[in-house]
């Protein structure tokens, strides 16, 4: 079973700096929905991990967080995709938790939920936390340049192991030819 792995707010959609508080301010990137069922397709299993500290900060309760995810999950079906689980970090960035990227704690979730064979799976994300976290578990790293992905590949001092693209829609299509 391979799996594709996806960070959500720059990855899936446009990330806001007052975060995604509502289905309205989801926004998905212009072709990543298509990329979700190509990588169907391809036969990968695709799951969301991301950061919502959103929730502790008070800005959006469980409920938004489920509507919001509830239209991703439509808007992904209208183009024929599925996204099989989604995990989510509930938690601050000070609040010490073992799930928030760069922690590997959601990734290891999967690993007990399901046989993840760490070599044969993509992390795709947008920020050098996604890249860490891919690492912590031998994931293969897929940088994009959305979101704040230009900002993490200036950051990033050895980009020799992480696959960079434009779009997750350019990354498929990179995985593909792998």
């Amino acid at each position: 079973m391979r799996f594709l792995i996806l960070d959500r707010d720059g990855v899936i959609n446009h990330d806001s700096p007052e975060f995604i508080k509502s289905p309205q301010e989801w926004i998905p990137i212009p072709g990543s929905l298509q990329a979700i069922s190509r990588a169907n397709q391809l036969g990968f299993r695709v799951v969301v991990i991301s950061n919502q500290s959103g929730l502790a900060r008070g800005l959006f309760d469980i409920g938004q967080l489920n509507q919001i995810h509830s239209t991703m999950l439509s808007e992904v079906a209208h183009f024929g995709g599925r996204i099989d689980a989604i995990f989510f970090c509930p938690h601050g960035p000070d609040d010490g938790c073992n799930c928030r990227k760069p922690k590997p704690g959601l990734l290891l979730d999967l690993a007990q939920r399901s046989k993840v064979d760490w070599s044969s799976t993509f992390v795709v994300g947008d920020r050098r936390t996604d890249m860490l976290a891919a690492d912590a578990v031998g994931a293969r790293k897929i940088l994009v340049k959305t979101g704040h992905g230009m900002e993490a590949v200036g950051a990033t001092k050895d980009l020799s192991d992480i696959i960079v693209c434009d779009d997750l829609a350019s990354a498929v299509d990179e995985i593909s030819m792998l």
